[in-house]
């Protein structure tokens, strides 16, 4: 496997940040960007311009990453060829969030194939329920292939997300990417970083993902108390300040943030399911944690490839995690370096929800929120 980045920024146009070798060669392109700058059709043309055989896959973000550099308004372009690896691309529109396990299970049954080693998944924002489309995507694939991925991000705006797909960035996609052949290495690791406190609240009424009572109090009054002053700032000041789920089927807990409020009902719309019954506990940053937690999300990675040191790494980082270090955010980014070595090539962006098992070797992918979800690749 062979990888090299070019970076578009509005005042220097595209710069490149390694030797350009792969035009002829590449098969695979990731892009991650600025929504607006993903619309912009000339920009998309430049890239199939540049690797006319290759697909060109991407999402608009929270942050885009490059080596161990994190960039905001810009479009970081990872080109990839693959020596002894085939891809192939599902895709399909969501038109609504009630549509996501069907979307999840359609696009798994798309790609699944006797050979089939991994799935990366590249999600709309927005209108999706990420635990639904893990659901979907467990259903048909039965814990037998791994599949991570993240949902589009748009800065703390929460407005709109894209996915591009050999065009400009369009909404409401949900894009999958196949990697086959056993000649491909993959391991991938999930890690959070933040305290939990106060006592645990049950959620006493529910649909999914909408939240509408914990302990049968309204469940975006009892938030906004807790919130203090930054309620005035909702959905984005959720993103500070996150719940802990339980997860009781394996006894780990997941992350969860909101994705938008209904004044109107007092409810609260999260990334993924909040299931009658669970528990849940209230969560605030802690910054040597988060930054901990990047390094065990790729320590974990680096498990199933024996230690060695991938060819790639695709990282995909919360913009909660994002708000909160600031400037010390790619910290996270050096404590990952450390792990996976100097030469691997290093991509990513920052994310409305992160896709990936929840243990090493685990092939039951989840939604996470609020975490370092780190994919390495490296061919053998």
């Amino acid at each position: 496997m062979k990888t090299e980045q070019i970076i578009y920024s509005q005042s220097e146009g595209w710069v490149k940040k390694s030797d350009i070798k792969l035009q002829k060669k590449a098969q695979l392109v990731l892009l991650f960007g600025n929504k607006n700058l993903l619309k912009n059709e000339e920009h998309i043309a430049y890239v199939k311009q540049m690797y006319p055989f290759a697909q060109i896959t991407g999402c608009s973000t929270s942050g885009e990453i490059s080596q161990e550099e994190v960039y905001d308004n810009k479009i970081v372009c990872t080109a990839i060829y693959f020596e002894k690896t085939k891809i192939e691309i599902a895709k399909e529109k969501i038109e609504k969030m009630e549509d996501s396990f069907i979307v999840g299970e359609s696009l798994a049954n798309k790609l699944l194939k006797e050979d089939l080693t991994h799935i990366m998944i590249l999600s709309e924002g927005l209108n999706i329920n990420g635990s639904e489309l893990t659901k979907g995507i467990n259903y048909k694939l039965q814990n037998k292939v791994s599949v991570t991925g993240g949902l589009a991000g748009d800065q703390a705006n929460f407005e709109e997300t894209l996915i591009v797909h050999n065009k400009a960035g369009e909404k409401n996609i949900v894009l999958a990417i196949g990697f086959y052949g056993d000649n491909l290495q993959v391991g991938y690791g999930s890690m959070g970083g933040w305290d939990s406190f106060g006592v645990d609240r049950e959620v006493t009424k529910s649909d999914k993902n909408i939240l509408y009572e914990l302990d049968n109090q309204p469940a975006l009054e009892l938030y906004k108390k807790y919130l203090g002053d930054h309620a005035a700032n909702l959905p984005a000041s959720a993103l500070l300040f996150p719940l802990s789920l339980m997860n009781k089927e394996n006894e780990t807990s997941l992350v969860r943030t909101v994705l938008s409020v209904n004044e109107a009902d007092g409810s609260m719309v999260f990334a993924g399911d909040l299931p009658l019954g669970s528990n849940v506990r209230l969560m605030k940053a802690n910054f040597e944690r988060l930054i901990d937690g990047a390094n065990d999300a790729a320590e974990m990675s680096k498990i199933s490839l024996k230690n060695s040191n991938p060819d790639l790494a695709i990282l995909i980082s919360c913009v909660g995690r994002k708000l909160v270090l600031k400037q010390r955010v790619e910290e996270e980014l050096e404590a990952i370096r450390e792990v996976v070595g100097k030469d691997t090539c290093m991509t990513g962006f920052y994310s409305y929800g992160e896709i990936c098992p929840s243990k090493p070797f685990e092939q039951h992918c989840e939604l996470h929120n609020q975490t370092m979800t780190i994919t390495i690749f490296k061919e053998i």
